[in-house]
């Protein structure tokens, strides 16, 4: 009996998709077997350069990048690092090591919806490896599909970069939503959000701006010094690129800043109740404090109780109370309102 070995998506070789860029008008789909052969030629076309993307679910991936690519060891150190990383782009010597986090396919705002896909980035080679689908990376693949012809590997790290600003602007589109819907309860006086409702999102929110966003140190030295073999066509991409990026964070701070506007507006909505409360409370305390203090003075248990036999003591007691609960009611109603 013959069994198959599991390939996760992938190729035996762990490669999920591979394209040939600038030998014609659209890329080219390669195979791990077509790749050797390319990476082993020694004088390749100008202009060409190949995309690999590999699955790092299938052990074989990392072992045909080791023996078939050559790769910066800190593109390596990056695919093993454990842990929440936040979206950075280095150079390593003349090679740019990316790691971009993304959104899986089916978002939920939830922390574990997110996962990394690692980048080495060169002039004739770009290397992509994850573990998990991820949202940028599959519309990237669809562009390619759909014949988009990057002319160099920068503009193909800049394409990711702006299909994961867009996943971001999307993201921070439908909690906008959610946060104007529980605005519009807020002011019709239907709320039926907590402010533990509001503070999960706004965690969530400040999670994703740590993880999504490039770190602004790490693209400020990539843009004072970038890469040799890199245009300046490329450069602007990346200028262009980040500036994006400023953007939606720009409008995920102000969302944040919404959040905390609101979650105060409810507090303070929930004090103002608790503090009506109080003085209803207060208020029938003192309502009945004559009739308690009458009824424990009555209600001892010694001689010389006043009435005690008079016939008409009951409703001579009612009339006092009577009497101080209307004195006392007075009283607490001429009080000023603060």
């Amino acid at each position: 009996m013959q069994i198959s070995a599991v390939t996760y998506g992938s190729d035996q070789c762990g490669l999920v998709c591979g394209y040939l860029f600038g030998r014609g008008p659209q890329p080219v789909p390669i195979e791990a077997s077509e790749a050797e052969q390319w990476l082993r030629e020694p004088a390749k076309p100008a202009g060409e350069f190949i995309w690999l993307h590999f699955n790092l679910a299938n052990t074989a991936s990392e072992k045909w990048m080791r023996e078939h690519a050559t790769l910066a060891n800190e593109y390596y150190d990056s695919l093993h690092e454990e842990g929440a990383r936040s979206t950075r782009i280095e150079q390593a010597d003349d090679t740019l090591v990316a790691v971009v986090n993304d959104v899986l396919r089916d978002f939920s705002f939830e922390p574990s919806d997110i996962s990394s896909v690692c980048l080495s980035v060169e002039r004739r080679l770009v290397v992509s490896a994850r573990r998990k689908p991820l949202q940028a990376v599959e519309r990237l693949r669809q562009a390619v599909r759909g014949g988009e012809n990057l002319v160099s590997s920068v503009v193909l790290l800049t394409h990711l970069l702006r299909d994961q600003a867009d996943v971001l602007t999307r993201i921070v589109r439908d909690a906008t939503a959610k946060v104007d819907r529980i605005e519009d309860n807020l002011l019709s006086g239907k709320l039926k959000y907590k402010r533990a409702d509001l503070g999960a999102l706004r965690r969530v929110l400040v999670r994703l701006q740590r993880l999504l966003a490039p770190e602004p140190a790490a693209l400020f030295r990539l843009l004072q010094r970038p890469p040799s073999w890199a245009s300046e066509a490329d450069r602007q991409e990346l200028r262009e690129s980040t500036e994006e990026f400023a953007v939606v964070l720009n409008d995920m701070a102000a969302l944040q800043e919404r959040i905390k506007l609101l979650q105060e507006e409810i507090a303070a909505l929930v004090n103002e109740a608790n503090n009506r409360s109080l003085y209803v409370l207060t208020i029938v305390t003192v309502l009945a404090l004559p009739i308690n203090i009458i009824a424990g003075l009555l209600g001892m248990n010694v001689g010389g109780v006043p009435l005690a036999e008079d016939k008409a003591g009951f409703w001579i007691i009612a009339g006092i109370v009577a009497l101080f609960t209307v004195v006392a009611g007075a009283w607490l109603f001429r009080q000023p309102d603060d």
